[in-house]
This record gives structure tokens, sequence and C-alpha cells, in this order.
């Protein structure tokens, strides 16, 4: 491949917003005493919520590649931190969801907010058309970065 094309212009670019939020979110992680998989953990649970998927145990150990013990062990250490509830399902009572509590919401927004208000302001700078495109364009290095990592 053509390291000089723009293709790879915009890959090298997106390898470096991706190793500056993991670096934020490592920084978060050792602040609050968590360890990189519960900030992914979170992170899973506050989109599911954003989009009303009823996260499960099961579900969460799936995103996370995790096993059901690892899963297990991770749920117990935010729920002890009290970043995380336990719940039964009131259709399916044998069924347990997982909720992120008002705790750690205030804790990501107190650390990433500043960030995120930045990344929103950037966005402002940009039409309708070029958003779109960024969103495509996304959308697409995202289902292509899950691909690999199916069987």
């Amino acid at each position: 491949m053509d390291e000089q094309s723009p293709a790879m212009g915009l890959v090298h670019l997106l390898r470096a917003v991706t190793v500056e939020f993991d670096l934020l979110g490592a920084r978060f992680a050792a602040r609050h005493g968590l360890h990189p998989t519960d900030v992914r953990a979170l992170i899973h649970l506050l989109d599911a919520a954003r989009v009303g998927t009823r996260a499960t145990p099961g579900w969460l150990g799936e995103q996370l590649r995790l096993n059901s013990a690892g899963t297990t062990a991770l749920v117990d250490r935010l729920e002890r931190l009290g970043l995380v509830r336990r719940s039964r399902d009131t259709t399916d009572r044998r069924r347990v969801l997982l909720d992120v509590e008002e705790k750690a919401t205030e804790l990501g927004w107190s650390f990433f907010g500043p960030v995120i208000g930045e990344v929103v302001a950037a966005v402002d700078g940009f039409e309708a058309g070029e958003l779109e495109t960024v969103r495509r364009f996304l959308t697409s290095v995202l289902e292509s970065a899950g691909r690999a990592h199916s069987p």
C-alpha cells in the first residue's frame, strides 16, 4: 500500500485519534481505580441505555468478548464500586438487567465532558453533508473493525 495515499493518511489519523481516546480512558480508569475493561463495560452499558437495549451480563460479556466468569467478576467489581446496579427483568424474573448508576455518569461527565464539548464545537464547523460523509466513513470503519473480530 502507498503510505502517502489519502486513504492511508486517514488510517493514520484515525489511529492517532484512537490512541488519544485510549489514553484518556486509561487516565480516567487510573484516577478512579478502574481497569480499562471496566471503562469499556461502562461505555457499552451507556450506549445500550441510549438506544434502548436492555443489557444483561451475557450481552455485556459478548460485547467485551469475556467468558461468563470474567463477566461476573467485572459486574461484581462495578457493582461494589457503586457504578452499576443489577436488577431483575420485570417481564422475565429469571433475567438480570444491568443499569449504570448516576455516580458513574457523573464521574464520566466530570472527566470527559470538556473533551466532548470540544468535539461538539468542532462538529459545529461542518455542514450537514460533510457530517453525513464523516458518519458514513466512521460507520464503515467500525463495521470493518467488527469483521476483524469475527471468526
